[in-house]
């Protein structure tokens, strides 16, 4: 049976794991709408790949729980299909703009969609979801496998290198994505994969800190934690850019 602290951490890693199938989703369908992709940095999106790889590498080394390492895979094949969409439509673009007739804007001007539901009414309607999913995923692998997850007994510092290095790496590239904000006003970026990345990043911190808080834990996953941890703030930061320019961008009359 499992304890406790088990119980949380696999309910939390799994409700993680539910939100991030779901963080990418809308960017993925923003940048299709627009058959454009330029409202993300690439080196946002490339840091991002080789921090996920780095994390991948790390907790299979590390020992860490199987949560953590289907996330990092999951991460990494989702950034590359980001980076697939970038250069795709940079070279679909390269073609039209080999026509005259069928040039077209970088980024289309995006018409104001309609809002059946307030903003936050949607959020919080896709985080319950994604909580309910998160819940039953658990315990479906909790009735399939009732054996007990326990921490790492070894901590290995090749393991820690990756850890690190992931951390550093997450944190790097906000860096280019904030600065591309202040030139692109946000245009193409959606706010949903911030929103998202930081309710995931917080689960996934808890999952681990429920585990046990333990000097040994908190070593053997501190790369981890504070990659997840740190990221949040800078994600909130870019939630505020995106905001603020659709605020301003509405209060000057602009179409979004």
């Amino acid at each position: 049976m499992l304890d406790s602290r088990d119980t949380w951490s696999s309910v939390l890693g799994w409700v993680s794991i539910a939100n991030w199938i779901i963080v990418y989703s809308p960017q993925i369908y923003e940048n299709y709408s627009l058959q454009s992709g330029e409202g993300l940095s690439i080196l946002f999106v490339l840091a991002w790949l080789v921090g996920d790889l780095c994390n991948l590498f790390g907790a299979i080394l590390g020992g860490l729980l199987p949560t953590v390492i289907i996330l990092a895979l999951y991460y990494s094949v989702c950034d590359l299909i980001l980076l697939a969409q970038i250069y795709y439509y940079r070279w679909k673009r390269t073609r039209q703009l080999s026509r005259p007739l069928e040039q077209e804007p970088l980024l289309q001007t995006r018409h104001e969609r309609p809002r059946n539901l307030p903003l936050l009414l949607r959020y919080t309607a896709a985080l319950v979801f994604v909580v309910v999913v998160g819940v039953m995923a658990w315990w479906i692998s909790s009735v399939l496998d009732a054996r007990p997850t326990s921490p790492p007994t070894k901590i290995r510092w090749e393991a820690q290198v990756l850890g690190w290095t992931s951390a550093v790496l997450y944190l790097v590239a906000r860096i280019p994505q904030i600065s591309k904000n202040l030139k692109t006003h946000c245009e193409g970026l959606s706010p949903a994969l911030f929103f998202f990345a930081i309710f995931g990043n917080v689960t996934f911190s808890l999952s681990i800190g429920a585990q046990g808080l333990t000097r040994k834990n908190l070593i053997a996953n501190s790369g981890w934690l504070a990659g997840s941890a740190l990221t949040v703030f800078l994600d909130v930061f870019v939630l505020g850019q995106v905001f603020y320019y659709r605020a301003v961008d509405r209060s000057s009359g602009r179409s979004r």
